[in-house]
């Protein structure tokens, strides 16, 4: 069971944004920037593009109101969007406020927000959603 597997089942903690029956959002704990959100499939697979089709479409449906709330409650460009997925094997986007490309650069370290601070960041998605 992959760590995404633990937040979706309620064994870890975490800062939801949004679910359904297919999938699940929550905050990067570890964001590169303040509205990181990470979206994936409550199905446990590794690679995103072995997802059956109506799941790859459907998560970016999911994902749509998602990043307009995340564009709305943070100073940015856009909302961008990454799949990496190498640091966990569970399949996963990633959805951050941006004002270039370099803001979704993985290699820059990653912010380290306190509690209340993760709260905050959740409520201003949440309140835009």
């Amino acid at each position: 069971m992959t760590i995404f597997s633990k937040i979706i089942a309620g064994q870890i903690p975490s800062y939801k944004i949004a679910e359904n029956e297919k999938f699940f959002a929550f905050l990067d704990i570890f964001p590169l920037v303040e509205g990181h959100v990470l979206v994936v499939p409550k199905v446990e697979v590794d690679n995103l593009f072995d997802l059956p089709d109506d799941y790859l479409s459907e998560m970016l449906l999911f994902s749509k109101p998602i990043a307009k709330a995340i564009e709305k409650a943070f100073d940015c460009n856009r909302c961008g969007m990454a799949v990496i997925g190498l640091e966990v094997p569970h399949a996963h986007l990633h959805l951050a406020p941006i004002n270039s490309a370099n803001d979704l650069n993985f290699t820059h370290g990653k912010l380290k927000l306190s509690p209340e601070e993760l709260k905050a960041v959740q409520q201003k998605i949440l309140d835009n959603l």
